[in-house]
């Protein structure tokens, strides 16, 4: 029998969350994650993906996986620190370092359980953490986790980050200070000032992490953003996912043969969950192979991204100040903001709506993700389709 207590609370809180425009409703895709996805029976121009670079549905990394998993089975069967550890995740993890320019790489299940793995094993009740405020959720909750004193920074804030290390430093409180930031800022789509970060870094000694989930594959020529500034040698810890621009699933962290040997043993998801499927580390390794050797899904990317913010930014919209192919049509108001999207679906554009609590109140936007897949055609029918939506809701002119 479900407790009348629990029944009033999600009810009550369900109905205000859809009084509100902020209730998510969640889609179901019927087939692969490509260009174009099939929802109920209709074929919708993708705008809402995360498969920057078409790898998710390339032939070549289905057969390496297919190729794994009847090598090495569908699972791994245990932990890594038990016997869960097979050839295929060694090599997945050599493969990293190479691509990240580091010592060596710890691969997990996930981005999120990255960073639910590293944060904590670093810092903990006597440490300090600088985070910029606009750092993604898993960040947030790595930092909660660890126990250490979590510092607001202000976005991209040079001048403020150095304030607060001052501040931190001289109080004495602190073992250890890190700082830490999102490569690429998923909401904006704007670029982590690496460079600015490690001056103040290196004046106060701060240890350096960096969240690349968005920026691997897209910047530094695929190597990601901290390679994008030549930085490999100065940045402590690079996250990254293995689920977006490399098109699979799973995380990892990359850095020195100390701190992966450190991670290993202190790294709770690592510890205490399976370790990830032969077949997505043979598909990851072939998805940074391709990148490794040529940058054209890498280009193409780009050329999308350029392409469909001048069409955009043309009609009227309010794209931010977005430095990368994520692309945000910022609306503003919550409800508006999902009839916008609800509209664009109708018209055969899926691009989702994203409202509190994922980006602040009162800047509900529909963030487009062009990726190397798509054609000039499929990006001038969606703009098509943002014009006329766009004048009928009265959001252009």
């Amino acid at each position: 029998m479900t407790s009348q207590t629990l029944k009033t609370f999600l009810e009550e809180n369900l109905q205000e969350l859809k009084d509100n425009g902020l209730y998510n409703e969640i889609d179901e895709v019927q087939g692969p994650n490509g260009a174009k996805i099939q929802i109920d029976g209709r074929e919708l121009i993708n705008l809402s993906s995360n498969n920057y670079l078409g790898f998710a549905t390339d032939e070549a990394l289905i057969a390496r996986a297919n190729e794994a998993t009847e090598t090495y089975g569908v699972g791994a069967g245990a932990v890594r620190t038990i016997n869960g550890t097979q050839t295929i995740h060694r090599e997945l993890e050599e493969k990293i370092a190479e691509f990240k320019g580091t010592e060596a790489a710890i691969a997990l299940q996930s981005g999120f359980n990255s960073n639910m793995a590293a944060i904590p094993a670093i810092v903990g009740k006597n440490d300090a953490i600088l985070s910029d405020e606009l750092n993604h959720a898993s960040i947030i909750d790595g930092c909660r986790l660890s126990g250490a004193k979590i510092i607001r920074v202000k976005h991209q804030d040079m001048d403020d980050l150095r304030q607060k290390a001052k501040e931190a430093t001289e109080s004495g409180q602190y073992e250890k200070i890190m700082y830490i930031t999102d490569g690429v800022f998923s909401m904006d789509g704007n670029v982590a000032n690496l460079p600015g970060v490690i001056e103040v870094a290196e004046e106060f000694d701060l240890i350096t992490y960096v969240d690349d989930a968005h920026g691997s594959g897209v910047m530094g020529e695929g190597a990601g953003t901290v390679k994008h500034f030549g930085l490999q040698d100065k940045i402590d810890l690079q996250m990254g996912t293995l689920s977006k621009a490399i098109g699979v699933v799973g995380g990892y962290v990359a850095g020195t043969q100390e701190l992966v040997d450190w991670l290993k043993v202190r790294g709770r998801p690592f510890l205490f969950s399976t370790s990830l499927t032969p077949g997505a580390c043979a598909a990851c390794i072939e998805a940074i192979d391709q990148l490794m050797t040529s940058t054209e899904r890498h280009d193409k990317l780009w050329e999308n991204g350029r392409y469909l913010k001048k069409g955009l930014k043309e009609l009227g919209f309010n794209i931010g100040k977005s430095e990368t192919p994520i692309t945000p049509c910022i609306i503003g108001e919550e409800k508006l903001t999902q009839q916008f999207s609800k509209r664009l679906n109708e018209e055969g554009v899926y691009a989702k709506s994203i409202v509190f609590p994922t980006v602040p109140r009162g800047t509900g936007r529909v963030r487009n993700m062009p990726t190397a897949a798509h054609t000039k055609d499929m990006l001038d029918e969606a703009l098509a389709v943002y014009e006329k939506v766009g004048k009928e809701l009265h959001i252009i002119d």
